[in-house]
């Protein structure tokens, strides 16, 4: 692992949301992308070598949908930057890691991720990600 890439943020709109972290981080969003296949509208903040993500649910029965319906707004990932997620998936799955997609997809702000299954992290859900070059 690299480094802690972000922290996400489950939000029910971020028109509100976006407001209170650029207050709160003292800076602007760098960043708005939808990324379709997770049914998800992101926005990033940077914060010293790390950043803040807030996910936004843009389809009905979606991820961040149900994680606010059960736990409310607030931290629902932790990504780690890796230098090679075909390696580390390797690596962890040997450790005995259960992933919830073992093949990377791409995700937001140009990377390819994976998310453990929080089952085997602790009750943390953890994602790797990988700049795609």
């Amino acid at each position: 692992m690299v480094k802690i890439e972000h922290i996400g943020i489950a939000v029910k709109s971020l028109d509100t949301s976006i407001p209170l972290y650029e207050k709160l981080l003292d800076t602007n969003c760098y960043k708005k992308e939808e990324v379709a296949g997770e049914n998800v509208r992101t926005a990033f903040f940077k914060t010293g070598e790390s950043k803040i993500e807030l996910l936004e649910n843009t389809a009905s029965g979606g991820v961040i949908e149900k994680f606010i319906e059960k736990k409310g707004e607030g931290i629902h990932h932790i990504a780690f930057e890796v230098k090679d997620i075909h390696e580390e998936i390797s690596r962890l799955k040997k450790e005995g890691f259960v992933f919830l997609n073992e093949t990377p997809k791409r995700g937001a702000d140009n990377k390819l991720i994976c998310f453990l299954h929080p089952k085997s992290s602790g009750s943390v859900l953890v994602e790797i990600c990988q700049e795609i070059l």
